[in-house]
């Protein structure tokens, strides 16, 4: 996703280092920030253009300490993702008015994101399960989805997802805990 471009001359050699670093440090993330995007906009192309915003955005951060880089990272594409689905809801509401998505899940809604398994009756299944569980995701209010994606399929601790979500860690589990609620509703044959 994002391109690599060897430092510049005049860089000194720990801030060259860093730079390696930070490009590792992005291409591990790469594909759960596309998730969690995508998730949020319904909408391949967006989520991709958010992905690749907020990791442009990371290399002006690159001389900060590495642990900084998990919590740092997840606010800012938090944030893009915001941006973006406020301008799509003013586009659709003032600009748009008379167009209608028949579709409202987006256009990728067949993308099968599971492991390829031992055989095709197993990753037939993982596939449908995942897809049922982003169904079940972008049913839960945006503050839910978010603590769930950010604490169970990001692993964050609840301090680091709290300062990404910019509330306070009580939010968090609360959140947290009513989305394990409905998606245990949704998704009890299945669990």
């Amino acid at each position: 996703m994002l391109v690599t471009t060897p430092a510049p001359p005049e860089m000194e050699a720990p801030a060259a280092a860093a730079w390696g670093s930070l490009d590792a440090f992005l291409a591990e993330v790469g594909t759960r920030a596309f998730r969690f995007a995508e998730a949020g906009l319904r909408n391949r192309d967006d989520a991709l253009d958010a992905v690749q915003d907020a990791m442009m955005r990371m290399i002006a951060y690159q001389d900060r300490p590495a642990a900084e880089w998990t919590p740092l990272f997840w606010s800012i594409l938090r944030r893009r993702i915001i941006d973006l689905q406020r301008r799509s809801r003013f586009r659709l509401r003032w600009m748009l008015p008379a167009v209608a998505n028949d579709d409202p899940r987006g256009e990728d809604t067949g993308i099968d994101w599971a492991d390829t398994g031992p055989g095709p009756a197993e990753t037939q299944e993982r596939g449908e399960t995942y897809a049922r569980l982003v169904e079940a995701l972008r049913t839960l209010p945006a503050r839910q989805r978010e603590a769930f994606t950010l604490r169970v399929l990001e692993e964050l601790d609840v301090a680091t997802t709290a300062q990404v979500m910019g509330c306070s860690e009580g939010s968090v589990k609360t959140h947290l805990s009513r989305a394990r609620q409905a998606l245990n509703l949704q998704l009890e044959d299945v669990l």
